[in-house]
């Protein structure tokens, strides 16, 4: 019978097999073998031993998958708003560039991954943020993580050429007509927030994660506003949500129901998101198939413009970076505010506030065989 390689040690209820050894010119080695089986576990022992051999020597780059850079990152990075959406893309990434070496990682190795997304409908911009991530990565590799011999885990980030956005779906603000018809096919709970929304500019996650501790009345306008912080914000900033009448309608509708979240669902249940099968189906049932939930705030923008609210104005209320700390408005500023949004409610107005111009069908020449569909809003 062969003897067993010393530093190896069975650990956990799996029976994995650990290393845990001191090695000339390096140190102490502690780290999982990942196998069960000792065979498998010597092997893998050897095979770190030999790359830290040559690296420690002769300067030789520790052979690394991209799976364990992208490992090594989400940890790195855990604590980053954006880790799940970082992580959505590693997962669909995975089984594309996941068991290649880091150097084997350019941009000829992921067009397999850009066509199967390209055939899956993806656009272009969804591509794009999933190669994003594999760029960050690669630069990480090359410019700042290092192994225990001091060099970097990738000798260089090779260039990744971004897919060109001609295929970006441009904003479709509602008209009156088309909100009614939507929201009317929606279930209580979802055309609650979708008011809200579409009378606020807020973003999805806003409005589906807006607490009441955020609420902070305003006593010289009889009113209250919400303040939402920065780690709930796209843009990291606190967001400074003004309500008009049918806003705050909403709200006090909502009131009893939960003691932390503002909207819920049965049994106040916290909802986590708009953009369901019921509202799926309640476009489709609408004729408004195109519709997304981020259009309605593109409608309380346009809206906005259409009433002549200023463009300083209209940053704030729809929550865009503008370097100002928001929770610092005097009475008077958020009463101007107010009313700007009191412009845009049902209420507030008794005709169409804009007038769209859509090609429905455009052929090479503009002047032949055009058809213009004018659509208020």
């Amino acid at each position: 019978m062969s003897k067993r390689i010393p530093g190896l040690y069975k650990r956990g209820t799996q029976g994995i097999w650990h290393i845990d050894k001191c090695v000339r010119g390096y140190g102490r080695l502690r780290e999982s073998t990942g196998a069960s089986e000792l065979e498998e576990a010597e092997r893998f022992l050897i095979r770190r031993l030999e790359e830290l051999r040559k690296a420690t020597v002769y300067g030789i780059r520790i052979e690394r998958t991209f799976r364990q850079a992208a490992t090594r990152f989400l940890l790195d990075y855990q604590h980053k708003r954006s880790i799940g959406r970082y992580a959505q893309s590693l997962k669909t990434l995975d089984p594309h560039i996941g068991d290649l070496p880091l150097r084997g990682v350019h941009q000829g190795t992921l067009e397999p991954f850009i066509r199967h997304r390209r055939k899956q409908g993806m656009r272009a911009n969804t591509i794009n943020r999933d190669l994003a991530v594999v760029r960050r990565i690669l630069t990480l590799a090359a410019r700042l993580w290092r192994d225990e011999s001091g060099l970097t885990w990738l000798e260089t980030a090779p260039l990744l050429q971004m897919l060109e956005c001609d295929d970006a779906r441009k904003p479709y603000p509602l008209s009156w007509d088309e909100q009614s018809r939507l929201f009317a096919r929606l279930p209580g709970h979802l055309r609650e927030m979708a008011l809200f929304k579409v009378n606020t500019g807020t973003r999805e996650q806003e409005v589906v994660g807006l607490r009441w501790e955020w609420e902070i009345p305003i006593p010289e306008l009889k009113t209250s506003v919400f303040v939402v912080p920065g780690g709930g914000v796209k843009n990291g900033e606190d967001r400074l949500v003004v309500m008009n009448a049918e806003a705050r309608a909403v709200i006090n509708r909502q009131r009893g129901r939960n003691p932390e979240h503002v909207f819920t669902y049965a049994k106040g249940r916290r909802v986590d998101r708009i953009n369901t099968k019921a509202w799926r189906r309640a476009r489709e049932e609408a004729g408004l198939p195109q519709v997304r939930v981020h259009d309605l705030k593109h409608t309380f923008g346009r809206r906005l413009r259409a009433k002549g609210v200023s463009h300083e104005t209209r940053q704030v209320l729809l929550g865009h970076k503008n370097g100002q700390i928001t929770t610092h408005y005097s009475a008077a500023e958020i009463g101007e505010l107010i009313e700007a949004v009191e412009k845009v409610s049902w209420s507030g107005t008794s005709a169409p506030t804009l007038t769209l111009i859509n090609n429905v069908n455009s052929r090479k020449s503009p002047a032949i065989g055009r058809r213009e569909n004018l659509r208020a809003i």
